[in-house]
């Protein structure tokens, strides 16, 4: 289920890195990223309140976490 305005999708050939869940954890400020148990982890009740800061997509192999407004239809890509 996505938040209202964003949308988290993190590819299932990566979900189960447990380096990559601990980055992802480490570098979202805002708490959409759990490290459980060594998986990654989306926490859906936090989706609202992602800022946009794309570290998530720096911290992730390139397209492996895609970040999506829902308001407008587009999504953070990797640089």
């Amino acid at each position: 289920m996505a938040g209202l305005f964003i949308d988290v999708e993190v590819d299932e050939s990566v979900t189960g890195d447990a380096d990559l869940a601990r980055r992802l954890e480490e570098a979202c400020p805002v708490d959409i990223y759990a490290d459980a148990g060594g998986r990654v982890e989306v926490v859906e009740g936090n989706l609202d309140e992602c800022v946009l800061c794309r570290l998530c997509i720096d911290a992730a192999p390139a397209g492996t976490v895609r970040v999506k407004k829902l308001y407008d239809g587009t999504e953070l890509a990797a640089r």
